[in-house]
């Protein structure tokens, strides 16, 4: 008579290893973090990503990965831009977190104080959807240009749309009711009060454009050769943007003691 043997609880275990094993890097390969990561196209002052509790400046070239978070320094500002073209610009005494929900990759920056300028590229008639978070509010685009400003203070957020459509929920408060903003609309959201209760400040678009003007000659400068920080880049620990200077030159030599009278 056949007796039927069957595996040990060990055996089964390791059958389920293996078989994981086989399986999670075919279903890992598809978040490629290398992918997602974003470039420095300009920089000047203090920029850094913090690594370990320590902060590393970043010079043009250097990249980005999720879950960095960048830090300006009183004259730092950045651009820095992603796989599908889209930037976005970070400016003085700003701290921001890119990429922070992996595998979410809509969810694109975390926004924690300071100020930045986001522009989603558009894809013809397919939608770019992406997430900008603050504090208090959670931004949704489809491919646009806007303002994020977040208070250092009380952590209230401004978003200001130069082109294309936004919106605009709070991130504390119960997400009902939603803010569409159009160019030349800005609204701001505070902490303890319903979207619902705040306007939408209209005809904003001549002071926007002026913004997106100064906008503009500012990553002009950034590009001009010789104001690009950062000597050093990424490899460089130190304080807040800290980048190696090249030592002062040696002073010149003392002149030679005068020569004793022939006698």
């Amino acid at each position: 008579m056949l007796r039927v043997v069957y595996p040990g609880r060990s055996v089964v275990l390791s059958l389920l290893c293996a078989a994981a094993a086989g399986v999670c890097p075919a279903q890992f390969s598809a978040f490629d973090t290398g992918s997602y990561a974003a470039k420095v196209i300009s920089q000047t002052g203090q920029v850094s990503v913090l690594k370990d509790t320590q902060p590393w400046a970043l010079s043009v070239g250097d990249s980005v990965q999720i879950r960095d978070l960048i830090l300006t320094g009183p004259d730092g500002h950045a651009l820095l831009q992603v796989s599908d073209g889209s930037t976005f610009e970070v400016f003085p005494n700003s701290r921001v977190v890119f990429r922070k929900n992996p595998p979410n990759w809509k969810d694109l920056l975390d926004i924690l104080v300071g100020r930045v300028r986001v522009h989603i590229e558009h894809f013809g008639s397919v939608p770019n959807p992406n997430r900008v978070l603050t504090p208090t509010a959670v931004i949704s685009v489809r491919g646009t240009t806007f303002d994020i400003t977040v208070d250092d203070d009380d952590e209230n957020t401004l978003v200001e749309v130069e082109d294309g459509q936004v919106e605009v929920q709070h991130a504390l408060l119960p997400r009902g009711n939603s803010k569409l903003l159009n160019p030349g609309e800005s609204l701001r959201v505070y902490r303890d009060e319903p979207i619902a209760a705040r306007g939408i400040d209209k005809g904003n678009l001549a002071r926007i454009i002026l913004r997106s003007m100064a906008n503009a000659a500012i990553t002009m400068a950034t590009r001009m050769p010789g104001s690009g920080g950062g000597v050093g880049g990424a490899g460089s620990a130190g304080g807040v943007g800290d980048t190696q200077k090249q030592p002062p030159p040696p002073p010149p030599p003392p002149p030679a003691p005068p020569s004793a009278p022939l006698l």
